[in-house]
């Protein structure tokens, strides 16, 4: 059990550093290629060309200003939603994380089943989930579904059940009746071993409605009820499948106490990585999206 846990979690890192990469290649600078290929004949033209250049630079500071003006208002309306906008490397869903939030309202029970809803169907959670079931297939997890096409999409259904039942129990579900709170603040501040812990024990310790401390009774329990509902109600009995040695062989039944725990520990697994990503995640936005600024050229510099 522990060793299909951990090599899940593998592959989950896998996935992040690769998305990693692709957010890291969409931010890269193009100016300097662009300098690099102009000929001296384009650049004497366009140290020549005063009128257009300075037309660009006072078009700057109104862009700046407007540039300036939508993020306000998105971060106005953030707090007033009190949920967020933001994608974990412009893909993943990450609308309960809240940078710099301050105080926010409580949510209510509607908005936590709202987030929660926009989040587990949004469109990326389709090669999200088949990443998973291609990793199910390749390890052959719960044999009883089979090979091909036909097991693929068993276990596609599967993963995509188990994850959506753990985020209403953990974000909505048990957070409405126990009127905790589902979002992650972050930290944003100390040590880099100070900010994964605060992080990590984010899934033991959370605020309630009220703003009190509180044990994450959502995210234990939660976890661990989603699991124990999915594992009984869909995943697969025991029965006899054909293989290319035994045309009757037999699967034993996946609904078993450590099979309920092996999904409640993957689960958690993947929720303490998230958790740590997501407290980081603001910086390296920001350092993706940081742009030298070009200082303006001088008047004399032009002939």
């Amino acid at each position: 059990m522990l060793i299909k846990i951990a090599d899940r979690i593998c592959c989950w890192c896998a996935l992040v550093c690769l998305l990693w990469s692709a957010a890291v290649a969409q931010q890269q600078p193009t100016s300097s290629s662009s300098a690099d290929s102009a000929t001296p004949a384009q650049v004497q033209a366009a140290q020549q060309d005063p009128p257009a250049g300075a037309g660009q630079q006072s078009a700057q500071p109104e862009q700046q200003q407007q540039s300036d003006k939508d993020k306000q208002q998105g971060v106005n309306g953030e707090k007033k939603s009190g949920t967020s906008n933001d994608r974990l490397f412009y893909a993943l869903p990450n609308f309960l994380s809240m940078e710099n939030a301050g105080k926010l309202p409580p949510l209510t029970a509607k908005q936590k089943f709202a987030v929660v809803t926009r989040g587990s169907f949004d469109y990326i959670q389709i090669p999200w989930y088949g990443f998973l079931s291609a990793i199910g297939q390749a390890e052959n997890s719960e044999a009883a579904y089979g090979q091909g096409w036909a097991g693929y999409g068993k276990r596609f259904g599967t993963s995509f059940a188990d994850g959506t039942i753990e985020n209403y129990m953990t974000s909505a579900i048990l957070p409405s009746i126990l009127h905790q709170d589902p979002r992650f603040y972050q930290l944003g501040k100390g040590s880099f071993m100070h900010r994964t812990f605060y992080a990590v024990s984010r899934n033991f310790v959370t605020r309630t409605d009220a703003g009190a401390t509180q044990f994450n009774y959502s995210e234990i329990l939660g976890g661990a009820l989603s699991a124990s509902i999915s594992t009984y109600s869909y995943h697969p009995k025991s029965t006899f499948i054909s293989t290319p040695t035994n045309p009757h062989k037999f699967v034993p039944s996946d609904r078993t106490l450590v099979n309920t725990a092996s999904v409640w520990g993957t689960q958690l697994g993947y929720d303490t990585i998230t958790i740590v990503v997501k407290e980081f995640w603001p910086d390296i936005h920001r350092k993706l999206s940081h742009k030298k600024v070009e200082p303006a050229a001088s008047p004399n510099q032009h002939p």
